[in-house]
């Protein structure tokens, strides 16, 4: 109790500087900015109580939340979702997975007035946190409120595992408060359990259930074809986190002659600018995705580096690529999704540092759909070589059996959470 007590009297503290902090980002993601008052517990208009309520923060959350979504449709016709984020990708994301009746807002910031108005004002029939979001007040709230709660396709490195263990008179109960786990792998399951989560089950990846939108595969094998008529292969530096573009583009420049053109896609909109200057600095010459619709400008094939900001385009860059680069595993940050280049058959080379998704790297690995180097100058070396080489089609092959051959968790993940619903009438 005085654990709690003192993370909510910090909360309540720090909350005219989260406000302060949302402002700031929202001079260059206007959406911050919108409905603040949610994040509060102020909700307008009036909400229908009885939905199942589904939260994923951000925006690869929710895209992987799309296939849950999807599977309990199919199962239960006519459900009702309440969809909350915290960031403006995974809001706007959400914003596709809306039928009529559902309804989507902030999630309150976590201090016990927040949770509970925002739990009072919406009463849903159960609630379905992603990954990992542990937001003690608000799980504690709900458990009091008798809400069956739900933490799906859970995940527990053992870095997380580490540090929660620095505040396990905090974050154990917090996690005890979900009826069910529902883990992604036999290890992310032990951990959970270790760190006090009841109820575990492993179900899989759901993004493995990720489906590409047809018309982003039509759309990137379209620049593909455009840019070897051209005789430009194509290397794309996915996800890539902040530390990572600036050798990332050393190490291209250090390339002899004729090289790839790389398409560079920044993990966070709010670094667009910035790796656009990183790229002049690198003396490049880069086009901005942003600035043509459908169809490349003429020209554009003449360029160092495409630069891909945009958001929800990942498929279309994935199938435009020759071979990828994943993001986030050339610097100690745990990699990013690499299910979905798989899904997309684009052949993949990771970074020493995975451990965000240790067992999907391994199995991607063991699959011959990914190959994985020491550093960043290697892995540019490796793709450049592997756009052009005869392995890679066999290799792109590879990825997309990996990819279809662990389907399956979002159809079960749906039966487990409909279960803890009322019957449908």
């Amino acid at each position: 109790m005085f654990a709690r007590a003192a993370y909510s009297a910090l909360l309540r503290l720090a909350t005219p500087l989260y406000l302060a902090r949302l402002w700031w980002r929202g001079r260059r993601e206007p959406p911050y900015r919108a409905h603040w008052n949610e994040r509060l517990g102020g909700y307008a208009g009036t909400p229908v109580p009885g939905r199942l309520w589904l939260h994923a923060v951000s925006l690869g959350e929710t895209r992987a939340a799309a296939a849950l979504v999807d599977a309990l449709r199919r199962q239960r016709p006519g459900l009702q979702l309440l969809l909350t984020h915290g960031t403006a990708t995974g809001r706007a994301a959400g914003g596709a997975l809306l039928h009529d009746g559902d309804a989507q807002v902030w999630l309150p910031y976590d201090t016990p007035g927040a949770v509970r108005q925002f739990l009072r004002t919406h009463r849903p029939a159960a609630g379905v946190v992603m990954e990992t979001e542990i937001w003690p007040n608000l799980l504690l709230e709900a458990r009091r409120a008798g809400l069956p709660l739900v933490l799906a396709n859970a995940r527990l490195s053992p870095r997380s595992q580490g540090r929660g263990e620095r505040f396990a008179a905090l974050l154990r109960p917090a996690l005890a408060a979900f009826d069910r786990v529902l883990a992604q792998t036999e290890a992310d399951a032990q951990r959970l359990a270790a760190s006090g989560a009841r109820s575990v089950q492993v179900m899989g990846n759901l993004k493995y259930d990720m489906t590409p939108r047809p018309d982003l595969l039509a759309r990137g094998t379209a620049w593909r074809e455009a840019l070897a008529a051209a005789g430009r292969a194509v290397v794309l530096a996915a996800s890539t986190r902040e530390g990572e573009e600036a050798p990332l583009l050393a190490a291209w420049r250090a390339l002899p002659a004729p090289r790839p053109l790389l398409l560079l896609v920044p993990r966070h909109p709010q670094r667009f600018d910035e790796v656009q200057a990183l790229i002049a600095t690198a003396g490049l010459r880069g086009l901005r995705r942003s600035t043509w619709a459908d169809v490349p400008p003429a020209g554009a094939a003449t360029a160092d580096v495409w630069l891909g900001d945009s958001i929800g385009e990942m498929p279309l860059y994935y199938t435009a690529a020759d071979v990828a680069l994943l993001g986030g595993s050339f610097a100690p940050l745990g990699g990013q999704n690499l299910i979905e280049a798989a899904a997309c058959g684009c052949p993949l080379l990771m970074g020493p540092h995975t451990f965000n998704f240790a067992e999907a790297a391994a199995l991607a690995l063991a699959a011959g759909a990914a190959e994985r180097a020491a550093d960043l100058p290697a892995a540019v070396r490796r793709a450049a070589a592997l756009a052009t080489a005869p392995e890679r089609l066999p290799m792109a092959t590879r990825a997309q059996a990996f990819a279809a051959t662990h389907r399956g968790a979002a159809a079960r993940m749906a039966t487990a959470i409909l279960a803890l619903l009322p019957a449908a009438r």
